[in-house]
């Protein structure tokens, strides 16, 4: 580690101990590839050594599946005796936990083999190497945002155990109603908005806007754009923590599930996405409407990998019920201006400001993966000079057959036969994932629903 890394890691344990010097313990947290916070919580007195010589953990958290069981197929647990790697503070992220009864903090950490090399597991270090590219090959910067839908949800349970709106807690009645963009919602849950703009603050998350969507209780928290794509992640995974840790305070529950409700919309995970040069300027703008021919390579590079990228994308089997028609949820590649019907949607506004907005992902994404898989595809276009051909103009749904997997089966066989993202994400990488995947989805074939003995049980 560089002599200057060193010196504002120091300068940061020092920040953190003048704000918070009755802090007595700290979460270390590493996302898996599901994007899941992993981890151990330390006295604060381990610290210093945690920033100097970093903190042992298995590498099999990323062979662990969304239950937390590892996946002996992704080869990172018994084969391997089940061994440590070395893992390491991500610079800028120790900060004060608000929520909290007792004073502590939260430390984000990336994993390293015992040379000192980035671990090929973990997603942060995969979208790292996709950065890389973009610096060594085209001397671009991506500029992005990520923006987010969840639920508030009622700790009571529904039957069966499903969900349920909230009670508001000004009118005392459970909320029923779609009112998009209603500011009577934004009302009625402005203190959680509230505790959760400050805990964003605190923390050095930059929040931005908050939306009522297209349900009850549903929600979307913009983040600000930033040029390193790492740190836009690393506020989208922190966020989460954010607004369930601040919803439970206030009673509720939070999920970022893709699809909670069959009847009402899923949650979704955008990312918008600009490139700038060394120079500060945008490459993406044009001098007319229709934006630069970078641009243009940019979205042919995304539509041609986004079947490959399907199952990163949408990560385990709810993932897949959001895929609907006529529920601003694409069922193919496209593309359109300001049009909300489209997988890629160039949204208006002054040229200085193009860019693309990815829109297939859902809440549950990991996004790191997600961003990474978004990158690779414009840096394929980029390369290759990839034509999307026209835009759509219109409903793209009442013109466009649906092409993308929309089952979890063939969404991990696309990425298996993938050609391009490997390039990307590495071969490696991806076999990890695609058997953890496998194993996830073995076991929840498995499962017996609800639906299945309503349908079956005393019919067949």
């Amino acid at each position: 580690m560089a002599a200057s890394a060193h010196v504002e890691m120091h300068e940061e344990l020092a920040e953190f101990r003048r704000r918070y010097p009755q802090a007595r313990a700290v979460d270390l947290l590493i996302p898996d590839v599901n994007g899941v916070l992993r981890g151990k919580r330390i006295d604060i007195d381990a610290l210093d050594k945690v920033f100097a010589d970093g903190v042992n953990l298995p590498g099999s958290v990323f062979g662990a599946d969304i239950t937390g069981d590892t996946a002996e197929e992704t080869g990172l647990g018994f084969d391997i005796g089940d061994a440590d790697q070395i893992c390491h503070a991500v610079p800028g992220t120790l900060a004060g936990v608000p929520w909290h009864p007792q004073p502590m903090g939260q430390l984000l950490l990336s994993m390293y083999d015992l040379e000192g090399r980035p671990y090929f597991a973990d997603p942060q270090h995969v979208l790292a190497r996709v950065l890389e590219r973009f610096k060594h090959d085209f001397g671009l910067t991506p500029v992005v945002a990520v923006e987010m839908e969840f639920y508030l949800i009622d700790r009571e349970r529904a039957a069966l155990g499903a969900p349920q709106p909230p009670i508001s807690p000004v009118t005392g009645e459970r909320e029923r109603k779609t009112q998009v963009y209603g500011m009577a919602e934004i009302d009625d849950y402005s203190a959680f908005l509230a505790d959760v703009s400050d805990a964003c603050e605190e923390q050095g998350i930059p929040a931005d806007t908050a939306v009522a969507e297209y349900a009850p209780g549903q929600y979307e928290i913009n983040l600000h754009y930033t040029p390193d794509a790492l740190a836009a992640c690393a506020h989208a995974i922190l966020l989460k923590r954010v607004v369930k840790q601040v919803a439970s305070r206030h009673g509720m529950d939070a999920t970022f599930m893709a699809k909670p409700y069959d009847d009402r919309a899923g949650s979704g995970t955008h990312v918008h996405v600009s490139l700038v040069d060394n120079a500060g300027r945008n490459v993406l703008a044009g001098a007319d409407e229709l934006g630069s021919e970078t641009l243009r390579h940019a979205i042919g590079g995304l539509m041609a990998t986004m079947v490959e990228s399907m199952a990163l994308f949408a990560p385990n089997a709810n993932s897949y019920r959001r895929f609907r028609r006529d529920n601003f949820v694409p069922l193919c590649p496209a593309w359109a201006f300001n049009n909300r019907t489209t997988a890629l949607r160039i949204p208006a506004g002054a040229d200085h400001a193009r860019r693309v907005e990815h829109r297939v992902a859902g809440a549950d994404v990991n996004p790191y993966l997600l961003t990474a898989a978004v990158l690779a595809g414009i840096h394929h276009g980029l390369s290759q000079r990839v034509d999307p051909g026209e835009p759509v103009q219109g409903n793209a749904y009442a013109q466009l057959e649906p092409c993308l997997p929309t089952t979890w089966g063939e969404a991990l066989t696309a990425l298996e036969n993938a050609e391009i993202i490997p390039r990307y994400l590495g071969a490696d990488f991806l076999r990890v994932y695609l058997a953890n995947k496998y194993f996830e989805r073995e076991r929840f074939s498995y499962h017996v629903s609800p639906l299945e003995h309503e349908w079956y049980l005393l019919t067949v």
